[in-house]
């Protein structure tokens, strides 16, 4: 009997949300998803120990060692998911970053370089970036230079339609934390089309296709398998290896959900950054997740390079 995963497969493209090669290569995604946080949990585990080293050798002498460490242990990774998976890897940009432009073009691109040193094409990574405006300008700039950009920690559709004018190839709308929020607010745990994450990314979706953009809406960030089934038809949607699991042990049909082929009801307007700030700034779950969202990952940054820093102290690098 087919399984509710196989069944998905026919209708969207699957990425694993996941720094976990061993989970990759059981699953079998086309892409797959990294983030600071899941590059920690990666360090943590002695599988990955090797890389950690590895890392620490390449970045021996330069100037700012643990954090070049850092960039070289995120590109072995996501080397090693290349290897799995035929299409593309997603490698974040230090949440530290978020809002500057300058700096953020600047990892990009070394990221980009390290990752050609090291065997991988450009045409196989995608470079994450936070959805601030000077993260989205950050992103125009890298389309153009033939760098292409996942745009992540997207709660807003002001951030959704910036990024679309900006040319973005894609972008990650974290479905699960908006549910947070909302069900926080109101006491209330949304299920299926009514869940307010589901909704944020099936308008995207709308918007997107209705309008002629050629930017991928990958939803992200899932809590239970209702919201995945809820936007089956997606053009992708990252998810992790559990809910992953679940969706190949049970069985089931799925059909493109009825919402997202609906007619858009929101006009095309291209916003400048004044008015894309204040459209983000109106939406009080946007603001406060994304900013929550830039902290923890700059949180979970720094506890990487803190455990690099105490391999390195006893390690001969």
């Amino acid at each position: 009997m087919t399984s509710k995963l196989d069944s998905l497969r026919q209708h969207t493209l699957i990425v694993a949300d996941t720094g976990d090669i061993d989970a990759i290569r059981s699953l079998e995604p086309v892409d797959a998803t990294t983030n600071p946080s899941l590059l920690l949990k990666a360090a943590q585990q002695s599988e990955y120990a090797h890389l950690l080293d590895q890392a620490l050798k390449q970045a021996a002498g330069s100037y700012d060692m643990i954090t070049d460490a850092c960039d070289h242990f995120a590109v072995a990774v996501g080397r090693e998911i290349t290897q799995l998976v035929p299409g593309r890897v997603s490698t974040e940009v230090d949440a530290r970053l978020s809002f500057d432009r300058r700096a953020t073009i600047d990892k990009a691109r070394k990221l980009i370089e390290l990752y050609e040193q090291a065997g991988v094409t450009r045409d196989r990574v995608l470079i994450k970036i936070a959805s601030t405006w000077e993260g989205i300008q950050a992103a125009d700039q890298l389309e153009r230079d033939g760098i292409q950009c996942n745009l992540t920690l997207l709660f807003s559709f002001a951030q959704a339609q910036a990024c679309a004018d900006a040319g973005v190839f894609l972008i990650s709308p974290f479905v699960g934390r908006i549910y947070d929020w909302y069900k926080q607010r109101d006491g209330r745990d949304y299920q299926g089309a009514e869940d307010p994450g589901v909704q944020s990314v099936a308008r995207i979706y709308r918007y997107y296709k209705q309008h002629m953009y050629a930017t991928v809406v990958m939803g992200a960030s899932f809590r239970n398998v209702g919201q995945i089934e809820a936007l089956c038809g997606c053009d992708r949607l990252t998810i992790s290896p559990a809910l992953l699991q679940e969706l190949a042990r049970t069985p089931g049909e799925l059909s493109p959900a009825a919402h997202l082929s609906q007619a858009s009801e929101d006009e095309r307007d291209v916003l400048d950054e004044p008015r894309f700030r204040w459209a983000h700034n109106e939406d009080a779950m946007a603001t406060e997740k994304l900013a929550e969202g830039i902290r923890a990952f700059a949180a979970d940054q720094r506890k990487l390079e803190q455990l690099l820093a105490q391999r390195a102290g006893s390690a001969v690098v």
